[in-house]
């Protein structure tokens, strides 16, 4: 295994103060310019990465590893010339000594740029990245800063705002006085930051981009959808005058309770036609209907009668509304006085009833769904029992012998795909004819 430890320079700092061509190749090279560059310019940062690109070396020998050490430049006359450059010398390199990874060692946030020309020609393992301990901070601090204004997602992010509070602020203090200007300014800074942190941009370009997807594909869905935001809104607004019929009534009970008992009806036909309309658009489509969209209309209905049973067992024992009043009915041979129903048995027969309903979607929901799966299976999805399947079974009990050397007979060499099993077969039966 042949690692090559390069070290990137792509100005040509090295060829400008000590005359040579790039590339440098060979422990004995790079360590002679090492002085060469050292006498040229005590001062430059290249001096410590030539020599970390020996030590890196060293480290790799001693652990029984062929190492190839160069100093690979760039030009500085554009950067296009100097990466064109970089990149026919790594060519040269690894046409003449096949490393199977590279380490790269630099300097400089100028030089990593270089990085991914190296990576499209031989493996990366590791990046060494030196920075002079004198000025660690103040050099990491600046590479820091560059990338940051690089990045125009985080400038728009940070450097935006704070732009705008530097000249909201001197024009708020001035009119409206520096406390309501910094209260102004702190709220729309936190509305921003909550805007960010629950990615409410994202949201709202996804729902524009599904709005727009099903309005040209004509989904019945978006119909729908507008009709149950219409219920929803009449839903609302039910609840709130039956809250403003309760009157002065002390607590936030009584008037929330009576707000879920005028609204569910209407919030449930909401949540019902949106849920037809998706079921809809599943019917229409190619793919089959999944379990869930069958099963949610029920678990709607289930729902609404849980909330209005128990919405109305709260009020009736408050004396909010009156007790239902069964009427009398005869049917057939049966029939029933008028009487009323007390709380608790309104409460039994919306919670029995959401149950049955909810059993009765469930049941329906897992009856289509093995439904698709027999015509799935029918269809190819898994073997079927055909006569052609039977036929082998039948020859083999009817010669006696076991069921896979029937078949191993019976296969055609054309059909196959030419493995070891197909050219055993054909060496058997050339073999056995007489």
């Amino acid at each position: 295994m042949t690692t090559l430890v390069v070290c990137l320079d792509r100005t040509d700092d090295v060829g400008r103060k000590t005359g040579l061509r790039s590339p440098v190749v060979g422990w004995e090279a790079v360590r002679a310019l090492v002085t060469d560059v050292g006498l040229a310019d005590p001062e430059d940062s290249g001096v410590n990465t030539l020599l970390e690109s020996l030590r890196v070396a060293q480290n790799l020998r001693d652990e029984s590893e062929e190492v190839v050490v160069a100093v690979v430049s760039g030009d500085h006359e554009s950067m296009v010339s100097a990466d064109r450059a970089v990149a026919e010398q790594l060519d040269d390199l690894i046409a003449d000594y096949e490393p199977e990874s590279a380490i790269v060692v630099t300097d400089s946030a100028e030089d990593e740029r270089l990085i991914p020309i190296v990576e499209s020609r031989v493996r990366v393992d590791s990046v060494d990245r030196v920075v002079v301990r004198q000025a660690r901070d103040i050099e990491s601090t600046y590479y820091l800063l560059k990338q940051f204004l690089a990045d125009e997602e985080l400038r728009q992010t940070v450097l935006v705002p704070i732009g705008l509070t530097l000249l909201v602020f001197p024009l708020l203090a001035t009119t409206v006085g520096p406390a309501t200007g910094a209260a102004a300014i702190t709220t729309v800074i936190g509305l921003f930051l909550l805007y960010k942190g629950f990615n409410v941009d994202e949201i709202l370009a996804r729902l524009a981009h599904q709005t727009q997807e099903s309005l040209y594909s004509g989904q019945v869905s978006v119909v729908t959808y507008v009709v149950a935001a219409g219920l929803t809104f009449v839903g609302l607004f039910v609840g709130a005058l039956g809250v403003s019929n309760v009157g002065e009534t002390p607590g936030v009970v009584i008037p929330a309770t009576r707000f879920a008992f005028d609204s569910i009806p209407w919030l449930a036909m909401a949540a019902l036609t949106a849920s037809a309309g998706r079921l809809l658009d599943e019917a229409i489509s190619d793919e089959p209907i999944r379990t869930s969209f069958l099963n949610l209309p029920f678990i709607v209905v289930a729902v609404s009668l849980v909330v209005r049973g128990f919405s109305a067992y709260f009020l009736e024992q408050q004396d909010a509304i009156e007790p239902f009043i069964v009427p009398a009915h005869t049917l057939w041979v049966l029939s029933n006085e008028r009487f009323a129903m007390g709380a608790g048995q309104r409460l039994a027969l919306f919670v029995i009833t959401a149950i049955v309903v909810s059993l009765v979607g469930a049941r329906i929901a897992s009856s289509l769904s093995g439904q698709r799966d027999d015509l799935d299976r029918a269809d190819g999805g898994a073997p079927s029992d055909t006569g052609a399947d039977r036929e082998p079974e039948a020859t083999a009990d009817a010669t006696g012998t076991p069921d896979s050397e029937p078949a191993a007979d019976r296969t055609d060499p054309e059909l196959t795909d030419g493995g070891a099993d197909a050219g055993t077969n054909l060496d058997s039966s050339e073999e056995h004819t007489p």
